[in-house]
């Protein structure tokens, strides 16, 4: 039977500059997605990549095989040496996969806790790898509770109020945004984000520059405050002008350097990787916030929302378990009925040709009478092999019911019920 894997690194356990070494594009996300699914021992594989974390959860039948297959993978493809990624990587399996995942997508483990774009983020990964038929139905299980799981925390929690969004918090390094020109340096969904931050606090005008034009003018066109767009190449006249940036860019090379700046500036960049050169912070009146220095933007007062969706996640990925405990289980406890039902209704006919003058209405307080019989029998076995199969050797019991009675859980018909049931 296959199990939940997850290997990955993020700003918990890799220092920025790493983190910007293994970034992989789209195109390149897609292509270690299917290297990660074409591995002997996966049944299904979804890749994570944002900002601050690089993830590959898979379902696989072998532990150390899958570990080994996905580390591989992720230095082949970022070009960081086997050796210095594996100190950073971290894995999680089964039960704490689950978990893991969980906590994800309830903000729990992002660097500013209880944002809420990583539950857009992993719907995003989740639709590539439908996409690209990647996912099997166990892990596509997973993924989809653990989006219930986060929004199930944001309604009964306050832990978004708690953990705002990286933009937010790091456009409050900037002070008062009220009447002030802005300059969004991107038109992806972390820019469009920035711009209706910008646009809530009040900003004087947003400058949209991108590189392909169009984009930048429908975003521009979809706030609600003073905006317009520009070519990414009138950037430099255009930080002239501004007295916020914030940037966003999939560039992999700096978008901003030290001699495209002539005025006090404050910056906000969070791309991965960087799109400001960290050399502008020793220029008179410019300050550069960047990833890193959102690292411990925690909140101390969020500790209590935290505390009560660390509750809900724990809470979550016990139903969870034994969900799947009753996975297992359902089939055979299928077949026991089955085999009983067809025993019952054996004996029943034979009793009608044995007994031809029987009315309509013994007969049915007959066959009611035997199949009372029957379930109750079956009620405290089957409700018990329930409750052990969550014990350490629960598997033996399932077993061992199967050898008494002689199931096949796996008959066409077992398996069917067994579906619906679940």
């Amino acid at each position: 039977m296959s199990s939940i894997l997850v290997v990955g690194l993020s700003h918990r356990s890799a220092p920025v500059t790493l983190l910007e070494r293994t970034t992989v594009t789209v195109d390149e996300l897609v292509k270690l997605l299917h290297d990660v699914h074409q591995t002997a021992s996966v049944d299904g594989a979804i890749v994570v990549s944002t900002c601050n974390r690089i993830e590959v959860y898979a379902d696989v039948d072998k532990f150390h095989a899958g570990v080994s297959s996905i580390s591989e993978l992720l230095a082949r493809h970022s070009g960081v040496p086997l050796d210095e990624l594996s100190r950073h990587l971290y894995v999680h399996y089964e039960e704490r996969a689950v978990q893991h995942i969980f906590s994800v997508a309830c903000g729990l483990d992002s660097m500013v806790i209880g944002e809420g774009q990583i539950s857009g983020q992993l719907r995003s990964a989740l639709k590539i790898a439908q996409a690209n038929d990647t996912i099997d139905r166990a892990l596509g299980e997973v993924v989809q509770q653990a989006l219930r799981v986060g929004k199930r925390a944001r309604n009964e929690t306050g832990i978004d109020r708690a953990g705002a969004s990286l933009v937010t918090v790091g456009l409050s390094r900037a002070g008062s945004l009220e009447g002030r020109r802005a300059l969004v340096v991107g038109a992806g969904s972390m820019s469009a984000l920035a711009v209706a931050t910008l646009a809530r606090a009040g900003i004087g005008e947003v400058i949209i520059a991108n590189r392909t034009y169009e984009r930048g003018a429908h975003l521009a066109r979809s706030v609600e405050a003073p905006a317009r767009a520009i070519e990414l190449a009138d950037l430099r006249p255009a930080l002239a002008e501004a007295d916020i940036v914030v940037s966003c860019t999939g560039s992999t090379g700096l978008v901003i350097t030290p001699d495209m700046i002539e005025t006090p500036l404050f910056l906000l960049d969070l791309a991965l990787p960087h799109d400001v050169d960290p050399a502008v912070r020793d220029l008179p009146g410019v300050t550069l916030v960047g990833l890193s220095d959102l690292r411990d933007a925690d909140d101390a007062t969020a500790e209590a929302d935290s505390e009560a969706v660390r509750r809900i996640v724990c809470e979550e990925v016990q139903a969870f378990q034994l969900a799947l405990i009753a996975a297992t289980v359902a089939p055979t406890v299928v077949a026991l009925r089955s085999k009983a039902a067809e025993v019952v209704d054996a004996e029943l006919g034979r009793l009608g040709g044995r007994l031809p003058g029987l009315d309509d209405k013994a007969r049915d307080e007959i066959a009611q009478t035997v199949r009372r019989v029957v379930d109750k029998l079956l009620h405290a076995p089957t409700v018990r092999v329930k409750e052990l199969a969550a014990s350490a050797d629960g598997d033996t019991y399932t077993e061992a019911l199967r050898e008494l009675f002689d199931l096949d859980p796996k008959a066409p018909e077992a398996v069917i019920r067994a579906e619906d049931v679940l």
